[in-house]
C-alpha cells in the first residue's frame, strides 16, 4: 500500500514536471478541453438562470387565471396569421356575458392594448404601453400593486373617465422629484388625471415593466376606436375550477360565435404555461446546440491530448526504456503516462469552469439576463473532462508501456 501511495507520488511529481517545462505545448492541449467546458458552464448557468427566472417571473396571468383572444399569442406562418384575421372580433358585451353564464369564473375582465406617446410640460416619454382596462382588472393575473393612490372604480369605467394609473418610469421621467397624484398627463391628444402610481417591478429580460399607463377600458375605447378586439381575462379560484372555467367559456363562446360542431375555435387561449412551453421550445434548441458545440470541442480536445501524448511517448522513448532496464513493470508506465493526460484534461476543465463562470458574470452583468451556477454543473464538467482525457490517453499510454526495453534504450531521442 505505502510503495503504491509512493509511486503514485513520483508519478505525479513527474508528470507535473514534464508539463511545466513544456509550457506552450501544454497550453496547446488545454486549449480544446477549457474551450468545451467554457462553453458548458457558460451555457448551463445562463439557461439555469433563466429557467429560474422564467418560472418565478414570467407568470403573466397568475397560476389560476387565463386569458382569450381573437389571435394565438405565437403566430409561426403567414397562412396562419392570413386565417386568424379573419376572425371576429372580441368583444365587450362577449365579456358581459361571460360573466352572466361562467359559473366557475370569479372575476371576468377585459383589456386592450397601445402604445402612445406620453407628455406632462414640456418632458416626453414614447412609446408606452396603454392599457384599457376594466375595474378588476388589476386583480387578474399579475396583479397591480400601487405605491400610491386609488384603482378605478365601476363608476370610472360606466363613465369613461379620463383617469389613468401609471408605471414608476412614467413618474420618474415626467415628474422628477414631484407628486403625479392629481396632476393632468397628455396622452395621444388627450388629457388624464393621474389616480395612481404602481409599484416598481424592474426589468423582465432586460424590458422595462414599469412604461405604462392604465386607463379605463371604456376611455380607451372611446379615443382609440372602439372597432378593435379585447382580451378577456379570467381569474378562477384554483386550477380544477381553471380547468373547468375554460370548458365554460370555449361552450359559451363557440355558441355566441355560431361555431358548429366540426369548426375549429376561432379564439385562442392563453395561460402564464403558454409562455414557459414557448420559452422551453426555443430555448432547448439553443441549449442543446450549444452543447453539441461543447462536446465537438471537447472531442477536438481529446484528440490533440492523445496527439501531444504519442509526440511526448516518442521523445521520452530512452526515458522510458531506462525505467524499464531498472524495474518499472509495463502498467508503472501506463499509470504514469494515464495521470499525466488526466492532468492536463483536469486542469483544462478547471481553467474552463473558471472562465465559464467569468463569462457568465459578464453576459448577467452586461445583458440583464439572469445565471446560476449549479454544483452539480462544474462537478459534471470537471468529470467528464478528466474522463475525456483518461480515454484519450489509454491508446499513448499503452504504446509506451508497450515498448521494448532494449529497442527504447537504443533509441537516439
Amino acid at each position: 500500500m505505502k510503495r503504491s501511495i509512493l509511486y503514485f507520488r513520483e508519478s505525479l511529481d513527474m508528470a507535473l514536471d514534464s508539463l511545466w517545462h513544456n509550457k506552450l505545448r501544454t497550453f496547446l492541449t488545454l486549449l480544446g478541453v477549457i474551450i468545451g467546458v467554457l462553453t458548458i458552464i457558460a451555457v448551463v448557468s445562463v439557461i439555469q438562470g433563466l429557467n429560474n427566472y422564467v418560472y418565478t417571473k414570467m407568470s403573466f396571468y397568475g397560476a389560476n387565471d387565463f386569458s382569450v383572444s381573437k389571435f394565438s399569442p405565437f403566430i409561426t406562418t403567414l397562412k396562419e396569421y392570413q386565417e386568424q384575421m379573419k376572425r371576429k372580433d372580441l368583444i365587450l358585451e362577449d365579456m358581459r356575458i361571460l360573466r352572466q353564464l361562467c359559473s366557475s369564473c370569479e372575476l371576468v375582465g377585459a383589456s386592450v392594448n397601445t402604445s402612445r406617446t406620453v407628455k406632462y410640460g414640456s418632458r416626453t416619454i414614447k412609446d408606452v404601453s396603454i392599457r384599457g382596462v376594466t375595474a378588476v382588472d388589476h386583480l387578474i393575473g399579475s396583479v397591480l400593486e400601487l405605491e400610491r393612490g386609488r384603482y378605478f372604480t365601476q363608476d370610472d369605467e360606466d363613465r369613461s373617465r379620463f383617469v389613468c394609473i401609471i408605471g414608476a418610469d412614467v413618474a420618474e421621467n415626467l415628474f422628477p422629484g414631484v407628486d403625479p397624484l392629481g396632476r393632468w398627463i397628455k396622452i395621444g391628444n388627450q388629457n388624464f388625471e393621474v389616480i395612481g402610481l404602481g409599484k416598481k417591478k424592474g426589468k423582465l429580460l432586460g424590458f422595462s415593466q414599469d412604461n405604462y399607463a392604465w386607463i379605463p377600458i371604456t376611455t380607451f375605447l372611446k379615443i382609440f376606436g372602439s372597432r378593435q378586439t379585447i382580451n378577456i381575462n379570467v381569474h378562477t379560484s384554483s386550477q380544477e375550477a381553471m380547468a373547468r372555467a375554460m370548458e365554460e367559456v370555449r361552450t359559451i363562446l363557440r355558441s355566441i360565435r355560431k361555431r358548429t360542431f366540426n369548426q375549429p375555435d376561432d379564439f385562442a387561449f392563453v395561460t402564464s404555461d403558454t409562455f414557459i412551453q414557448f420559452y422551453k421550445s426555443v430555448t432547448s434548441g439553443i441549449y442543446f446546440a450549444m452543447i453539441a458545440i461543447s462536446a465537438i470541442a471537447l472531442l477536438v480536445g481529446g484528440i490533440v491530448i492523445m496527439n501531444i501524448m504519442l509526440v511526448s511517448v516518442t521523445e521520452r522513448t530512452k526515458e522510458i526504456g531506462i525505467k524499464m532496464a531498472v524495474g518499472a513493470r509495463r502498467r508503472d508506465v501506463l499509470f504514469q503516462f494515464l495521470i499525466e493526460s488526466a492532468i492536463i484534461s483536469g486542469v483544462g476543465g478547471f481553467i474552463g469552469i473558471i472562465l465559464g463562470y467569468l463569462i457568465a458574470a459578464i453576459i448577467t452583468a452586461t445583458t440583464s439576463l439572469p445565471s446560476k451556477v449549479d454544483p452539480v454543473s462544474i462537478l459534471v464538467a470537471l468529470v467528464m473532462s478528466t474522463m475525456v482525457g483518461l480515454f484519450f490517453g489509454i491508446y499513448p499510454a499503452n504504446r509506451a508501456a508497450r515498448l521494448n526495453p532494449v529497442e527504447a534504450l537504443r533509441s537516439e531521442q
